[in-house]
């Protein structure tokens, strides 16, 4: 038995053996907000809803972002059969999202553990005709009981990142194993797809990307009108998914902002919401006002924390233009095409390698936005704010870019009908 092999069967037992303690350790985490104490049996493979008749589509996105990426997908799957669906995700701002975003009639449940039986009680309730794994997610036990059930698998809007390739390419063996019990890959750029092909990944195709097709965020009218009279037409500097690290170079970007635009108002939306109360110290002396407490924007407030979930598509249309987050820091950059999807010039740091294609697209068309740092931030944002025309015409630029990108859903759900047709005869 190979090396790689013995891994894998070394996972299975250690996940064996960890069986035992997975309800504590899921406590633990309910505990710190991370799972839902009244759900708690879903991550355990017991359901909470029954299954519904006929063919079932199972779609798994692992957090947010790419929950929303599917949903586009998720809504041609059920126009176009007489079948349901299910949706998965592994976190719990997840599933806040998509309990306002679902389409009429398609379940949502918490992703199982990946623990032999808990997979197994999963599989067994829901009996899924396929199972559609969103980016990359690749979990041993899931996938090889899947496969032995006869479930078609695909990955859609897969990437593979350079980092997660190399570290695939140390055990060549297991990734074969894992990867070619996938019947369908479909990868978001020709990068990952030649990543995938090379691990072992079988009928590998680009497709792009699906965030390229999903359309902006949503935004509360009623709440857009109400910040728009605290705002009162003041200029904006939205900083938008940012991560640790970022804000203290946000911050610094906004004091040299204000020494020209007094009234300036910044808005910090944390990719986290739980750091809301670290970015409020962060401010200092600054004047701030925290959306998850209640507290309203006023004359005097410098920075408005918006640490909320799902609110994003608000704020873009707050501002003319948005730093995205991710990018000051070696995270890869926060999606930029739902800003650019509603006319927003685009600013970002050098780290934007989870969405190169998007951001060389947006930036190419702009010829402006890559920043380095506050001096940077506070130089650009001043000469958009001095030259709102210019700005305007920045984000139709940005707007066009994105439009240009799309195309991944047509493909995509293409070839998941064609897998689904394959896995009735």
């Amino acid at each position: 038995m190979s090396s790689d092999s013995l891994a894998l069967l070394a996972y299975r037992y250690a996940t064996l053996a960890l069986a035992p303690v997975a309800p504590l350790a899921l406590g633990r985490r309910a505990l710190r907000g991370k799972e839902d104490r009244a759900r708690m049996g879903e991550r355990l493979g017991r359901a909470s809803a029954d299954r519904p008749p006929g063919e079932l589509v199972w779609v798994h996105g692992a957090s947010v972002g790419e929950c929303l990426a599917a949903l586009p997908l998720v809504d041609a799957l059920i126009k176009t059969k007489a079948r349901s669906v299910l949706i998965t995700s592994g976190t719990v701002s997840a599933a806040r999202v998509l309990a306002d975003r679902l389409p009429a009639g398609v379940i949502h449940q918490f992703a199982p553990v990946d623990l032999p039986a808990v997979v197994n009680r999963f599989l067994a309730h829901w009996h899924p005709h396929a199972a559609l794994f969103v980016d990359s997610e690749i979990w041993p036990n899931l996938i090889a009981a899947a496969h032995a059930r006869g479930v078609k698998l695909a990955i859609v809007n897969g990437r593979i990142s350079q980092r997660s390739f190399l570290g695939w390419r140390r055990a060549p063996r297991a990734a074969r194993s894992l990867l070619s019990l996938y019947d369908v890959c479909l990868a978001q750029d020709d990068e990952s797809a030649k990543r995938f092909a090379e691990l072992g990944a079988r009928n590998v195709a680009t497709s792009g990307s699906l965030k390229a097709d999903a359309p902006p965020p949503p935004a509360d009218a009623s709440e857009l009108a109400r910040l728009s009279e605290e705002i009162a037409g003041r200029p904006v500097l939205l900083a938008a998914s940012t991560h640790p690290g970022e804000d203290e170079t946000i911050l610094p970007a906004q004091d040299i902002v204000r020494q020209t635009y007094r009234s300036l108002v910044t808005i910090i939306v944390p990719r986290h919401p739980e750091r809301g109360g670290e970015i409020a110290m962060l401010c200092g002396t600054r004047a701030v006002a925290r959306r998850s407490q209640g507290q309203r924007i006023t004359p005097n407030t410098a920075v408005y924390v918006a640490d909320t979930l799902g609110e994003l598509g608000l704020f873009y249309r707050l501002a003319t233009f948005v730093f995205m987050g991710g990018s000051l820091v070696p995270h890869g950059g926060q999606n930029p095409l739902e800003a650019a999807k509603l006319s927003r010039a685009v600013l970002a740091g050098p780290h934007t390698e989870n969405f190169a294609q998007p951001y060389e697209a947006i930036f190419a068309a702009q010829r402006v936005g890559s920043v380095s740092g506050a001096t940077d931030i506070a130089a650009l944002a001043g000469l958009l704010f001095a030259d709102p025309a210019e700005c305007a015409r920045l984000g139709t630029l940005a707007k066009q870019a994105a439009a240009e990108l799309g195309g991944a859903l047509a493909k995509t759900h293409a070839a998941i009908e064609e897998m689904l047709t394959h896995a009735r005869t």
